[in-house]
């Protein structure tokens, strides 16, 4: 294929993340709005959290699983249907279930666009290149998670209805469709085997399954306090869809420049240096107010910035033979345990509320109290990494001299 298609690809792939990203974003913008608007819960609004979380890893495997069958192009066909039913009935949902399916396609779509495009571009570009490539094409999540919290607070501040902040989702849709169209797609290199039952018996190895296990943990690390930082820092004194924006921001700009960091640093030496620096961001933002949660904001998102993006290029790397559905399985775990997360955060939420309210407290003292309570278990997950990726980085030490397919 020509240089100039394969950017192309390129580009589309970007912009179908920015639609993950706005789905993700503006979504978190309008919880409260929902909350208000149909009577829900924090524990019910993070079931409809889970619908996005669940959809993501289920069209994920089965998009790993059939890559090889019908192709990245045949994947993305369905993303778009998703995405743009997923839109529509989010807006005319009329409520509770309806919002669950609704949230859930939007989720099988984001979760097709990971499982057509990292392979895909793993496939099309090799070694350093496409280290570089795979950083630059996840920053559009953060990069587009920046642009859609901006326009969420703004339209918000505007006193702009939510449903017109879910129209803003199509615009990047029907922008990778068009420069997806009449584009030739590669085809799985031929060393990683088109054989499902080799991929599998790549994935039945300990070094893939304990990278499944700690996906688990840097999704839910990254995902649990964006998701919910509306809720939880809406009365520590910032604006909580601008730290959201700073977050973002950062992690856009380190993944941007992060091929050259991970190739000096190797990635098992970056996967333990940013969950010590994600755990010490999260417990500043459960201590501080005011001006010193930007600063906290800042630290968390260096810790978070490298994990996703790290943990795919891990796995194409150094379980090449494990394929298109190695690296959409790992994508898959850290997906799905973030979706069974997002309701226990709610009840987290819930639970804390009652209690503080029933010792007295109201009002922003009481917001305040419940955001810094639950950061504070949200902060387990990164310490856990603190010593799994210690682990790790012995591990690959250990194997240094070992062929890298072998798990």
């Amino acid at each position: 294929m020509s240089e100039q298609n394969n950017k192309r690809l390129f580009y589309a792939s970007c912009f179908a993340l920015i639609t993950t990203a706005f789905s993700f974003s503006i979504r978190a913008g309008i919880l409260p709005q929902l909350g208000e608007e149909f009577n829900l819960s924090a524990e019910q609004l993070g079931f409809i959290n889970q619908m996005w979380f669940l959809g993501f890893p289920i069209s994920m495997v089965l998009g790993g699983i059939f890559y090889n069958f019908i192709g990245p192009k045949n994947i993305m066909k369905i993303a778009f249907i998703s995405h743009t039913a997923g839109i529509f009935l989010t807006i005319y949902s009329g409520g509770y279930i309806g919002l669950l399916i609704s949230t859930f396609l939007i989720g099988v779509g984001n979760g097709c666009t990971e499982a057509a495009c990292n392979p895909m571009i793993a496939h099309s570009y090799s070694g350093k290149l496409m280290n570089t490539l795979l950083n630059r094409f996840h920053m559009w999540f953060p990069g587009g998670i920046v642009i859609g919290s901006l326009l969420s607070y703004f339209m918000t501040d505007l006193n702009m209805s939510w449903e017109t902040q879910i129209w803003i989702i199509l615009i990047p849709t029907v922008i990778y469709a068009y420069l997806f169209y009449g584009q030739a797609f590669p085809k799985p290199k031929e060393e990683e085997g088109a054989s499902l039952s080799t991929n599998l018996k790549a994935m039945a190895t300990p070094l893939f399954i304990f990278i499944s296990i700690c996906m688990t943990l840097t999704a839910i690390s990254e995902f649990g306090p964006n998701q919910w930082v509306n809720l939880i820092l809406s009365e520590s004194g910032a604006k909580p869809m601008v730290i959201l924006a700073i977050i973002t921001g950062i992690m856009a700009f380190g993944r941007y420049f992060g091929g050259e960091f991970v190739h000096k640093f190797d990635q098992t030496g970056v996967l333990l240096g940013s969950a010590i620096v994600a755990s010490l961001g999260i417990f500043l933002m459960s201590t501080v107010t005011g001006s010193m949660i930007y600063v906290a904001a800042v630290l968390f998102a260096v810790g978070i910035c490298f994990f996703w993006p790290n943990m795919i290029g891990f796995t194409a790397e150094k379980i090449p033979a494990s394929g298109a559905i190695g690296m959409s399985i790992v994508g898959a775990f850290g997906m799905f345990s973030t979706s069974i997360w997002q309701p226990i955060i709610g009840s987290w939420i819930d639970t804390s509320r009652e209690v503080a309210t029933a010792s007295g407290l109201e009002g922003g003292a009481l917001e305040l109290l419940i955001g810094q309570e639950t950061l504070q278990k949200m902060n387990l997950f990164p310490i856990i990494l603190i010593v799994l990726f210690a682990i790790l980085l012995f591990w690959m030490k250990s194997k240094k001299n070992a062929t890298p397919a072998v798990g």
